[in-house]
């Protein structure tokens, strides 16, 4: 059952190190019927990390209203290090329910990660996704509005990220234009349009970044040591 199954991850969960809110109410663009979208980094004992049991590099589940995903500490590492969307959200939302130390070392040294990548990581996901709510609307008529909207509001955390060295979280000053995308009003030739415009500012800002091309590895390794480490003893 799904309550055995939430069971079996409550021992991993109880080793979190950071937990933290994102989703519509950390972007500004909650409705009433909106979900609590929790992130969170995982840190097992050292005992459990060197064992023959496999730990899990992702948890994911849902408990009452609650949509969950757990990452391992270094599987998260990796994917912030790859200028992942999700995983960088989670690094700067400013909605934190639980925090130990390492993972307030981690957010204060979360430039580190980024990098160039950025433009690499962000503007694929969104080409992508594009191509297939076109090939659905060649084929039903239909594309997803809200899959629509995330897409615009990344390209425009993007921009920002690029050009401040910032992820933005809170999108509200984007909230009119990208709920009229949610809500289905823009036809998806209009929401392209759109992506295309944004896609050029994104361009521009890439062309004059001063984010590094590389993200600070040896930083981020130190990092993942001195959490191993702190977890010897538990």
């Amino acid at each position: 059952s799904e309550d055995a199954r939430i069971a079996t991850f409550r021992p991993l969960i109880s080793w979190e190190s950071h937990k933290c809110q994102v989703g519509s109410k950390a972007f500004g663009l909650s409705t009433d019927d909106s979900d609590d979208d929790i992130r969170g980094i995982y840190l097992p004992p050292a005992n459990r990390h060197w064992s023959m049991y496999d730990l899990p590099g992702q948890l994911e589940f849902k408990t009452g209203d609650d949509d969950i995903v757990f990452w391992e500490l270094e599987k998260f590492l990796k994917l912030a290090l790859k200028a992942n969307p999700n995983i960088l959200e989670t690094l700067w939302t400013p909605l934190v329910l639980e925090i130990n130390p390492i993972a307030e070392k981690l957010r204060a040294s979360r430039s580190a990660f980024l990098s160039n990548h950025i433009f690499k990581t962000y503007s694929g996901y969104v080409l992508s996704q594009f191509r297939r709510m076109k090939n659905s609307v060649e084929s039903s008529g239909n594309y997803k509005p809200k899959h629509a909207m995330h897409l615009i509001r990344l390209l425009h955390s993007g921009i920002a990220a690029l050009k401040t060295g910032e992820i933005m979280i809170d999108v509200s000053q984007h909230r009119e234009q990208l709920m009229e995308i949610r809500t289905g009003n823009l036809q998806f030739e209009e929401v392209r349009q759109l992506a295309l415009a944004l896609d050029k500012d994104f361009q521009t800002a890439f062309e004059n970044t001063k984010l590094p091309e590389q993200p600070d590895f040896e930083t981020v390794n130190n990092l993942l040591i001195e959490a191993r480490n702190s977890m010897a003893n538990e």
